[in-house]
């Protein structure tokens, strides 16, 4: 998942620039390190000296700094220019950006009570400071002035897309509304702002509350060793030694899931697994998603939208929920086809085990697993040696130098937020500096689940100079166990490389406006840098470069990468289905015209029913800890991984048809992708690096659902891959 869920920001100008240090404890106080000049290397932030209470007095001083700013741009009696407006308007902030976007990243990270309180405290601020930006009729008529009169100053392409970014913000934010739907507005983006943030809050509390303890080891029958070993840590973590615990963390329910012989237990914790949110407790989720699915619905309305899909997709590539639906729908019956094949050879093994019963979303993933082992001789735990996380990382980074000449050093002088953490500089071929790398791999009770990227600066140019990214990768990996280091199955190595697909994209963006820099761009186009490099964590050819025994050395053999190749469309019904039904999902919430008033239960209920989902598949997020929509920033726009499977597909057949590592085509992906940010719109830029607009057929062939089996390469040999 990308980073856009969070509020992502830069180092601050004009008062803090090197000639004002002198003064900046009279300007900005001497007590508060979010509020001086970063005195650190690199200037990352001083996450040893920062504190809890450090957080909502520097929000709040940052507020009125800004106000201040915007004061300044309305009061100025010249005429309006596009610097005097838009880039000061463009520079605005810039504290409370670098203030925020630590404030976010630790509360996703790496949060605790107290800054869960304080978000609640410090959003409807932000909310309001934000309101009274884009609903300054003094400040929206300078933007319109200079929009009225843009051909006249021929202005730069990036500058006219800047222009267009904040003319297009002023109107999707309510500038052209009367007073009193202005009134409306402030409150609903209030309500909005609160309700997220517990949205979220509630999904993690549910995921550290629930343990499912197992005192007997039978119970334990079919799953590794390695499982079994982590178990027993946590259990002793949690003042329970001798028995062992699961939880709702990926890296121990999904496990569970896929090697638990005991079906009952698979069913215990499968419900809480599928149930979060959903108990009737405090934690309970339905009735704030009912209010900010409506809430959602009346501030589109009140905008002069049909729905809040509609508003979204304005800024999308999708451009409407039609045609969201027709791509969902080209993809729907191929995949629920495969998807009911995949059933039936499931509740054949269930039959054969004596059991009767249909096929239950608890039994899909033991059965996918023995079946998986059965027709392919592939067991998952006989592949996990070849990807402990050092060779995989180290892996990246030689993928990542063949295609762009990057090097990467680990540094130990720069603070970091938790232990776990590590930090590099990222560097050209040539040795210059193109910015740093944090990078947070497992799970722990202060970090939500999941993955992302997100940026603590992002790129821009500032006094002529480029100003460098620091750049974050979150993930949720299995940690060590015993004397073992932490071993990566493939799924989690594709996120890995998916995650620093994103990583670069913030990375090596090179644009003038920090606003369009990096990952600021749709978010159905901002998944094509991330998914593209999961097309090369599987290719042979690399496998022989990362892919290494963790005791022996040994390279993964021919055989296990051919298996991995025939099976690479194994259960991808499954695994897409449930994928477009949450799609699905996201967009009948937000296509609603009237009001929702019924539990989303039974809304959840009938949506799935009218696609025809088995009741052996769930969507992969159910609507009460449905996190990307409800408290990220993808609501109406789930559906943007599929579509960017479309993008990097296709766009991986441009290097398929030269060579893995094609200078020139990497070059090319390289100046049209990852360096132009937001700065064109994405179908150009696409265009600009493939030549013509993608076609779907690479997806369909990729995940199986074309109708053919898997197309196997032969293994190139260590040396000649090297």
């Amino acid at each position: 998942m990308n980073s856009k869920s969070l509020i992502i920001l830069s180092l601050t100008t004009c008062l803090f620039m090197s000639c004002h240090r002198e003064n900046k404890a009279e300007a900005i106080g001497e007590n508060n390190p979010l509020l001086a000049v970063y005195e650190t290397p690199y200037e990352v932030p001083p996450f040893n000296e920062i504190e809890n209470h450090h957080f909502k007095p520097a929000v709040m001083e940052a507020i009125q700094l800004q106000q201040n700013e915007i004061e300044a741009i309305t009061a100025n009696g010249a005429k309006a220019t596009f610097a005097n407006t838009i880039e000061a308007l463009e520079n605005s902030g810039n504290l409370l950006k670098r203030i925020t976007t630590v404030f976010y990243n630790l509360n996703s990270a790496n949060t605790n009570d107290t800054l869960q309180a304080i978000a609640q405290e410090i959003a409807p601020e932000l909310s309001k400071n934000n309101d009274n930006i884009y609903l300054n009729e003094k400040l929206f008529n300078k933007v319109k002035t200079i929009w009225d009169n843009q051909i006249e100053l021929k202005l730069s392409a990036e500058e006219t897309k800047l222009l267009e970014s904040k003319y297009k913000a002023f109107k999707r934010n309510g500038a052209a509304l009367n007073d009193e739907d202005k009134d409306r507005l402030r409150k609903i983006n209030e309500e909005l702002s609160v309700l997220s943030l517990k949205f979220g809050d509630n999904v993690l509390a549910e995921n550290n509350n629930f343990e499912l303890v197992v005192e007997n080891k039978a119970q334990l029958a079919g799953l590794p060793e390695e499982i079994v070993t982590a178990a027993a840590e946590e259990a002793e973590a949690r003042g329970k030694k001798g028995k062992w615990v699961f939880t709702l963390h990926n890296s121990s329910v999904m496990p569970f899931l896929q090697y638990a012989k005991d079906r009952e237990l698979r069913k215990k914790i499968w419900t809480a697994y599928q149930r979060r949110s959903d108990n009737g407790d405090k934690f309970d989720n339905r009735s704030n998603v009912v209010q900010l699915a409506n809430l959602r619905m009346e501030k589109a309305k009140l905008l002069g939208y049909k729905n809040h899909a509609a508003y979204i997709l304005e800024e999308r590539m999708a451009k409407t929920p039609e045609n969201v639906y027709k791509l969902l729908d080209e993809i729907w019956q191929p995949a629920l086809k495969k998807a009911k094949q995949e059933e039936a050879d499931i509740k054949k093994m269930m039959v054969a085990d004596g059991i009767n019963d249909n096929v239950q979303p608890y039994d899909w993933r033991y059965y996918t697993e023995k079946i998986r082992k059965q027709r392919y001789d592939l067991d998952e735990q006989e592949l996990k040696p070849y990807f402990s996380l050092n060779n995989v990382r180290e892996g990246i980074f030689t993928v990542t130098k063949k295609l762009y000449g990057l090097q990467y050093k680990q540094l130990t002088n720069v603070p970091v937020y938790h232990k776990d953490v590590t930090a590099w500089e990222v560097t050209d071929e040539a040795g210059m500096h193109i910015g740093i790398l944090y990078m947070d791999f497992y799970p722990r009770a202060s970090k939500k689940g999941g993955a992302w990227m997100t940026s603590y600066r992002k790129e821009k140019m500032e006094g002529g100079k480029r100003v460098a990214p620091i750049i974050s990768i979150v993930c949720n990996f299995s940690k060590p166990t015993g004397n073992n280091p932490a071993l990566l199955t493939f799924d989690e190595t594709l996120t890995f490389f998916h995650e620093f697909g994103h990583a670069l994209h913030g990375l090596l963006s090179n644009v003038k406006y920090e606003s369009l820099s990096g990952t600021s761009v749709y978010t159905d186009f901002v998944e094509l840098p991330s998914q593209i490099m999961e097309n090369w964590a599987a290719e042979p050819e690399v496998l022989k470069m990362y892919a290494k025994h963790y005791k022996t050395g040994e390279v993964i053999p021919d055989e296990l990468i051919e298996k991995l190749q025939k099976a690479s469309t194994f259960d991808q019904g499954f695994a897409t289905v449930e994928y477009l039904a949450a799609s699905y999902l996201d967009l009948d919430y937000h296509t609603l015209t009237e009001p929702l008033t019924q539990n989303v239960v039974p809304f959840e209920e009938a949506s799935m029913k009218k696609l025809g989902l088995p009741s052996s598949i769930i969507p992969r997020y159910r609507s009460t800890y449905f996190n990307h929509i409800f408290n990220g920033g993808y609501s109406a726009g789930y559906y943007s991984y599929i579509w960017s499977g479309v993008l990097d597909t296709d766009a991986f057949e441009a290097f398929k048809s030269t060579s893995l590592f094609d200078e020139q085509t990497a070059r090319s992906f390289r100046i049209n992708i990852l360096e132009r940010g937001g700065t064109a719109d994405p179908m150009i830029l696409y265009k600009q690096f493939r030549g013509a607009e993608p076609s779907i057929e690479p997806l369909l062939r990729k995940r199986g659902l074309d109708g053919k089996k898997a197309t196997v390469q032969k293994p190139q040999t260590e040396e000649t891959s090297l």
